[in-house]
């Protein structure tokens, strides 16, 4: 009997749900990842050109610092004072070395520079995730309209998702990015950007999947979307982050099937699969810009 009327009540919430028509996805981390460390590049270009290879460590403090100074300062990679997103990053790359100790002369760190931002510039430093290409082809399959979000410039968009597989107008329908648009995480004023952009009125009928908290998780909901965290490392907050009510799941794989379960949508035996990503896939924690 009970396990009959749970049959009859499922169906029920399913329904009682607004159809989903949007769902926005977080970049960095969550479709895409770093092979290695920031630090790693920094100091490979300082060795290209000659020079005694920096300490990583120090390298990668030195840029979080720089980056932390320099977004504060000039945010969204400058956009809103129409800054050349080449000397943004140049100012950043600049004091990375500095503060992390090594005070090469101008010339010097402008041959480092010139690496660094090409490197960054192509899709060379990072790997699209096992399981990103398939879900993003599964939400279109639904009719859904796919948005990504990132705090990223125009590199992004134009060059590395491109390069990697990810394309305008087969694996996403539009883009939200910091640089491009003027307003990053975790004003959730980025979200209701996508909300416009997706054509959607009651955020109630779009879902955000992201993995942090306070960036993907927090502002989506604070503009009424359901949302999704995404922990493929099984970090320590997580288990408050549950506390806290979040939905939290492991990879994409694991999302897709919370989907269909919520919103009724087809069945992933019906739709495309891949094997899970291994955890091995690369150290995301090490990764200090996130989008």
């Amino acid at each position: 009997m009970a396990s009959n009327l749970a049959k009859m009540v499922t169906p029920l919430l399913r329904s009682s749900l607004p159809k989903l028509k949007c769902v926005t996805v977080d970049v960095t981390g969550t479709l895409i990842a770093y092979k290695g460390s920031l630090g790693d590049y920094y100091c490979l270009a300082a060795k290209r050109i000659g020079l005694p290879c920096p300490d990583y460590d120090r390298m990668h403090e030195g840029f979080k610092v720089a980056y932390k100074e320099m977004a504060k300062k000039h945010p969204c990679f400058g956009n809103a004072a129409n800054m050349p997103n080449i000397e943004w990053w140049r100012t950043v790359v600049y004091n990375s070395f500095l503060k992390a100790g090594y005070e090469y002369d101008s010339e010097t760190l402008e041959k480092i520079f010139v690496r660094i931002y090409r490197t960054f510039g192509s899709a060379a430093p990072y790997e699209l995730l096992a399981d990103a290409k398939p879900f993003l082809h599964w939400i279109r399959k639904q009719g859904i309209t796919v948005g990504v979000v990132s705090n990223a410039e125009h590199r992004y968009r134009d060059v590395i998702l491109p390069t990697l597989g990810l394309n305008q107008g087969s694996e996403w329908d539009f883009g939200v990015f910091s640089g491009v648009d003027g307003v990053e995480k975790p004003d959730p004023r980025i979200y209701e950007l996508a909300l416009e952009k997706a054509g959607v009125e009651n955020a109630c009928e779009a879902l955000h999947v992201g993995d942090s908290y306070k960036k993907d998780y927090l502002p989506a909901k604070a503009v009424g979307m359901h949302a999704i965290l995404l922990d493929r490392f099984s970090t320590v907050e997580s288990k408050l982050w549950k506390e806290n009510g979040a939905t939290v799941l492991s990879n994409l794989v694991e999302v897709e099937k919370h989907m269909h379960s919520r919103w009724n949508l087809i069945p992933e035996e019906q739709g495309v699969r891949v094997q899970s990503p291994c955890d091995e896939t690369n150290d995301l924690s090490q990764a200090v810009v996130s989008a």
